[in-house]
Order: structure tokens, then sequence, then C-alpha cells
């Protein structure tokens, strides 16, 4: 007698997914902050546009970062065989996740009047950074990471292949069925 192992429902995965994106999301803080902050250490902050573009820029190296640690961490169980596809799926979601914190420095500079370091820091960092998370989490567990999509290699999946494929067992025939009886255990 075998016991089957029910699969993982998808609520159940939350909890601990979340915890995994918020600490590639962690990572992906601190490289947008460094990145940020040190572009505007440079000529660029005198420019008129120029906390605009190193938001663009610091999300830009955070999207490449986070694309690694959600791909091979926090939704490792989901990710596709088709490398090409998911990853474009994942920069689409980021480049209307990085919208959100454009958004908000540019508000937050030529609606509120706001140009310190600080107000584009806030702005960017604590505006747009969570009203870009909530998004981005959304997008990529529904459509980018989706398991629901058809190429996922999921270990659950490559396991059961493996094994059916390695294991070639031969079919029973029953002769008098109207198929050939095919049975296989």
């Amino acid at each position: 007698m075998t016991i089957e192992k029910q699969p993982e429902s998808r609520q159940s995965r939350l909890l601990p997914q979340l915890a995994k994106f918020g600490a590639v999301g962690a990572v992906g803080v601190l490289v947008n902050l460094a990145v940020f902050n040190a572009l505007l250490l440079t000529p660029m902050s005198a420019s008129h546009w120029g906390a605009l573009i190193a938001t663009v820029i610091a999300n830009a190296v955070a999207i490449a970062t986070n694309y690694v640690g959600n791909r091979y961490w926090a939704f490792a169980k989901e990710r596709r065989a088709n490398v090409a596809r998911e990853g474009v799926e994942f920069l689409i979601v980021s480049i209307c996740g990085l919208v959100i914190p454009v958004l908000c420095v540019y508000v937050s500079r030529f609606v509120l009047g706001f140009d310190s370091r600080l107000s584009d820091n806030i702005a960017n960092n604590v505006v747009g950074l969570a009203l870009g998370t909530v998004f981005r989490f959304a997008f990529y567990r529904w459509w980018v990471f989706s398991p629901h999509r058809g190429d996922r290699t999921t270990a659950a999946r490559a396991t059961t292949e493996s094994v059916l494929t390695s294991a070639s067992l031969p079919a029973a025939t029953l002769p008098g069925a109207p198929d050939g009886g095919l049975v296989r255990d």
C-alpha cells in the first residue's frame, strides 16, 4: 500500500513564497538605494530630470537582481522551461512596476514641488516601493510564475516525468477488449 502525498495547495505556499519574495525584494531595495543615491551624488542631480533618470537606472539594476532571485528562489517551483518567454513577461511586469516609483518622484517633484534628496528618496524608496511591490508580487504570482500556465517545470512534474520515462513499464493487453485492453499500473 502506498501513501500518496497530496500536492501543496497554492494557499499553503503563499506565506513562504511571500517571505522569499520579500527577502529578494529587500536585496533589490538595497541595490536600488545604493545605485539611486550614488547617481544623485553625480552631476546628474543638478539636472532638471536627474532624479527621474536616477530612478529609472536604479530600478533597472534592481529588476535584473530581482529576476535572478525570484526565478531561482522565490518562485523556483513555478519557473518555466521557456526562459525567454518568462524573462520577457518578468520584464513587462517589472517595467510596469517601474512606472509606479517614477510617477511618485514626478508627482513629488513637479506637482508637489519637493526637490530635496530626502523627498526624492521618500517618493522613490518608500511610496513608490510599497505600491510597486504589491503590483509586482501580484503579477509575478498570477501571471509570470503562475503554475496554472502550460509550460511549467515544477519539481513534482519533472520527477514524475523522469520516473515514467526511465521505468518504461510494459503494457499488458487484454485480447478481448475493443481497445486492446491496455493496462498500465
